[in-house]
């Protein structure tokens, strides 16, 4: 979290995160309102084309939803997030850009310990394909984390200095 605090290029990581969203052009991507430090996604998700949603938390122990969003005001959700209004539909996004606290480039993350992202991308997974996009500043890589049967990977991480494709 202290990496985090110190952040990094914030424009590197926004141009390097659109170029990762240019393959999924028309698709539901699915960001997310940047709290405590957390890399910003919302520039880059303002340039995706495509319909955007962001995460809201139903319950505990509960996979997210996701709510459409197109720059509408927001409403304070559970621990500390900001999501649309219960107005807004119900998307299914094939794309989450994932918030973490830490990452290594096998593609595990840390997030919160709250267990719904892991719990959402096992649901979308069970469905069909969801890519998991992890934005990170590069201040924030681990040399290794380890992995719980539960963790669902990432497929990508965008840092302000590089895309990484993890190795499993």
């Amino acid at each position: 979290m202290a990496a985090r605090r110190l952040g990094g290029d914030q424009a590197a990581l926004t141009t390097r995160l659109i170029s990762a969203l240019v393959p999924f052009r028309g698709e539901i991507v699915a960001g997310y309102w940047p709290m405590r430090g957390e890399a910003d996604p919302r520039d880059a998700l303002a340039a995706h084309n495509g319909p955007i949603c962001l995460p809201v938390v139903t319950g505990k122990a509960q996979p997210l939803i996701f709510r459409a969003w197109d720059d509408d005001d927001l409403v304070s959700g559970a621990y500390g997030t900001a999501h649309p209004a219960d107005s807004a539909a119900i998307l299914i996004p094939s794309v989450l850009i994932v918030p973490l606290a830490g990452f290594d480039r096998q593609g595990n993350r840390l997030g919160y310990g709250g267990g719904f992202y892991d719990r959402t991308l096992q649901v979308l997974r069970d469905q069909g394909v969801a890519v998991a996009i992890g934005l990170a500043f590069a201040a924030q890589e681990l040399s290794a984390i380890p992995a719980e049967p539960y963790d669902q990977p990432l497929d990508i991480v965008v840092t302000d200095k590089e895309l990484i494709r993890p190795s499993r």
